[in-house]
């Protein structure tokens, strides 16, 4: 991988954690769009928080994927639904595993560009920030799942 697509694949993960982050937050606090991608633009992306620096993330894809599942939130939550044991139901998932699945099944549906495999993998490792084994296998299952349906 070179450099330059080696920097891109880090930002765009940075960028997948923090919509992640972002869609908890509008959750959490009922955020309306603009002022929550104004809070990550000029407080969160590539910012230092608590000794933490946050890594510079793309920002153009963080904003396609919050407001993408913003606008789509009732498609995506009927895709997610869906793929749910009998008897599950999206609001039985915790906040964070839904921001999480919501932002993955959004890639799978609307965009063709970025492959299966890396959109799935991409989301293991933002669930591996707030989970166990069990829950990244969970997520991994409904999101391969998912992607049977919606990438023939």
């Amino acid at each position: 991988m070179s450099t330059r697509s080696q920097t891109r694949s880090l930002s765009r993960s940075a960028a997948r954690l923090a919509a992640v982050q972002a869609l908890y937050q509008m959750e959490m606090e009922g955020l309306a769009l603009a002022p929550l991608l104004h809070e990550f633009h000029h407080h969160r992306l590539g910012a230092t928080i608590e000794d933490a620096t946050y890594a510079e993330a793309e920002a153009s894809f963080f904003d396609d994927v919050v407001s993408g599942v913003d606008a789509r939130r009732a498609e995506l939550d009927g895709l997610i639904a869906a793929k749910l044991s009998e008897g599950w139901t999206l609001e039985r998932l915790d906040r964070p595993m839904r921001a999480i699945l919501r932002a993955g099944t959004y890639e799978l549906v609307a965009r063709p560009d970025v492959p299966v495999g890396s959109v799935i993998d991409e989301y293991l490792d933002v669930a591996d920030a707030f989970y166990d084994k069990r829950e990244k296998g969970f997520v991994n299952g409904l999101l391969d799942a998912i992607a049977k349906d919606v990438r023939r």
